[in-house]
């Protein structure tokens, strides 16, 4: 079933007199418990469709349909609760609270998803996800004294925290070694399996389009064929 459906979607930016299309009517559609991966060379439009796909700017044209409403016409207040309630970020950089715990990280995730939970039911569910992402040992824990591989575990359980529809990862293991880097595409791959979520991946790295079920090659901001990756 497609959760999510991207039609035509261009984007035109102005530089002076100079106008430059960034993305040429590109059409995309992205299944539950799948992750899709977006791959091109620097400057072919995929973290621009990423980030548009999000919600987090906007579409010179085109349709971005999640749940079968279109999210380029509403307003920003109804596309901010959408990203709050309904997807979920992973980022190259984990970009943790400094002086939060891990544990207050994924809390701090569920106020600003509004969450109808009890505390004590919050309390509940953070144990629930960081024993799912192998953290709950480190609960306790700041950033600093946490690896860039345990940083990046935090943000994924806290971009699941409130159980999103739709995962948006970009280039989630760019700043890891490669064990790390096997360790959490795995993850993201078990997640997205597990809790029957959308996921879409922007990376450039080659060996982690092993982990997933579509491959999209970009180039030039147009799609250049799709790779459905058996099991």
């Amino acid at each position: 079933m497609a959760v999510f459906t991207v039609d035509q979607v261009r984007k035109t930016i102005t530089n002076g007199q100079v106008k430059e299309e960034i993305l040429k009517g590109i059409n995309l559609s992205l299944r539950e418990g799948e992750i899709t991966a977006l791959v091109g060379a620097s400057g072919s439009g995929k973290s621009t469709l990423l980030t548009i796909a999000a919600g987090l700017q906007p579409a010179t044209d085109g349709t971005v349909l999640f749940e079968g409403k279109n999210i380029l016409t509403m307003s920003s207040e109804q596309v901010r609760k959408i990203r709050a309630s309904k997807f979920g970020f992973v980022f190259q950089f984990a970009h943790l609270v400094p002086f939060l715990t891990v544990a207050e990280q994924l809390m701090l995730m569920l106020d600003v998803a509004e969450s109808t939970l009890k505390k004590t039911e919050q309390k509940q569910e953070v144990d629930k996800i960081l024993n799912l992402v192998g953290m709950e040992h480190r609960k306790d824990a700041y950033p600093s004294s946490l690896s860039g591989g345990e940083k990046q575990r935090v943000a994924i359980a806290r971009a699941i925290i409130h159980q999103p529809k739709v995962l948006f990862a970009d280039e989630p293991t760019a700043s890891l070694d490669s064990r790390k880097s096997h360790d959490v595409m795995t993850l993201i791959r078990d997640l997205t399996k597990t809790l029957n979520i959308t996921t879409l991946l922007v990376t450039h790295d080659e060996e982690m389009l092993s982990y997933t079920d579509h491959i999209i090659k970009m180039s030039d901001g147009r799609t250049r064929g799709q790779v459905h990756c058996p099991a």
